[in-house]
């Protein structure tokens, strides 16, 4: 919905201003008329512009996602026609996912289909998301779909939340451990320096190198925020390209730990995912393109794409998965096998989705204690650094006396 400023007249010749909230400058208008008023002047809101500017730094977590679904999926299971479930939910959500809310009630009133509405919104709701809604639509199943789907952003944002957690610590420490060391750098080191000349101390080669590494810092700060943003810059910029995206994912796989763990949450959501929209009546060649749209790896993206084609061309699914071993583990190959020769591939799906989250909480763990340790080292080693840099002139400077 969209807030319009108005000046009118009413029978009387009485100029009357007010706010009037539309899908369009045309609905304003007519909701307008409808008050006995003759429109003269009809603009945008003033606040719309700073919504827009505000809004589009906002963004719907997946568990308002998640809930808005349940929510959604209760009241129509409840025999809640939608757009009365709708209305409930404009009013229950609050901020940016309001706002949607509003708008997806006045495209369903307006005619058009659910799936439509939200496929207005590509920012909030996924691909995944509007196909599966596509299919409850098709199949008169709409409830139970929106059940599987909130079930499945649940576990999605449970998963998503172990492993962020999981890491918190780890950052935490490196972050800290670098802004003391700045710190010290910056502030306390050049008063040790001028104490130093002061009493014409031979310096040791570990504070000299401290103490260059102290005046670049100070001097040509500028210079190393220019590097650090640069390199940011550069790195946001080469992943946008397709070759950069592709090399930085093939990076990531190659990395001792957190390779194998990216392959694995990845793999969790893609089978976690194909799961649901086969059990919920999308064909699979339809489900291998919509996930291979969303997977978040250029490596595995490309090689489901690839699936897809090879599953359109009369091959086994099995065949398709397993010439792809950069990709998809054996495991997935063989389940898939599985799930063809027995009809459950819904099922199978979803066993697999299971181990590969118990494996990625494996390695989580794994990554933690071996990030854990490892960190404790780094700070011991550049505490025992500064200890010995600063230390030694002063020892120096007793035993002259």
């Amino acid at each position: 919905m969209k807030r319009y400023n108005f000046r009118a007249k009413d029978n009387l010749g009485k100029v009357i201003t007010g706010e009037v909230e539309a899908t369009s400058e045309a609905e304003a208008a007519k909701l307008i008329r409808k008050k006995g008023l003759v429109v003269f002047l009809l603009r945008p809101s003033r606040g719309l512009t700073l919504e827009l500017i505000t809004g589009a730094k906002k963004k719907v977590s997946l568990g308002d996602i998640a809930a808005f679904t349940r929510q959604l999926a209760t009241m129509i299971n409840a025999g809640l026609p939608i757009t009365d479930s709708l209305l409930i939910l404009r009013s229950q959500t609050k901020g940016l996912l309001q706002k949607i809310a509003a708008k997806v009630l006045a495209d369903v009133e307006g005619g058009a289909s659910l799936s439509a509405a939200f496929a207005k919104h590509p920012g909030v709701f996924s691909p995944t998301y509007i196909a599966l809604v596509k299919s409850g639509e098709a199949g008169g199943v709409m409830d139970k779909v929106l059940s599987r789907l909130a079930d499945n952003l649940e576990k999605q944002q449970e998963f998503s939340g172990k492993v962020k957690g999981a890491l918190i610590y780890p950052a935490v420490v490196v972050v800290g451990m670098l802004v003391v060391g700045l710190v010290m750098m910056i502030f306390v080191i050049p008063r040790l320096t001028s104490l130093y000349s002061e009493f014409n101390a031979s310096l040791p080669v570990p504070t000299k190198i401290l103490i260059g590494i102290s005046s670049f810092l100070t001097k040509f700060w500028f210079i190393f925020l220019l590097i650090v943003f640069g390199t940011a810059y550069f790195l946001v910029s080469y992943r946008k390209t397709k070759a950069g995206k592709r090399k930085l994912d093939e990076l990531i796989f190659k990395l001792p730990i957190v390779g194998p763990l990216q392959r694995q949450v990845v793999l969790t959501e893609l089978s976690r995912t194909l799961s649901l929209m086969v059990g919920s009546g999308v064909s699979i060649l339809e489900s291998l393109n919509i996930t291979a749209d969303v997977v978040g790896n250029v490596i595995i993206s490309d090689a489901l794409k690839d699936v897809a084609v090879q599953v359109e061309k009369g091959f086994p699914l099995t065949f398709a998965f397993s010439k792809h071993p950069e990709a998809f583990p054996y495991i997935l190959s063989q389940m898939v096998a599985v799930g063809e020769e027995t009809g459950k591939m819904e099922d199978v799906l979803a066993k697999v989705s299971h181990i590969f989250e118990v494996e990625s909480d494996q390695k989580v763990k794994a990554l933690t204690s071996a990030i854990e340790p490892l960190v404790m080292v780094l700070l011991g080693v550049g505490v025992g650094f500064l200890v010995i840099a600063v230390i030694l002139p002063i020892y120096n400077l007793t035993s002259q006396f």
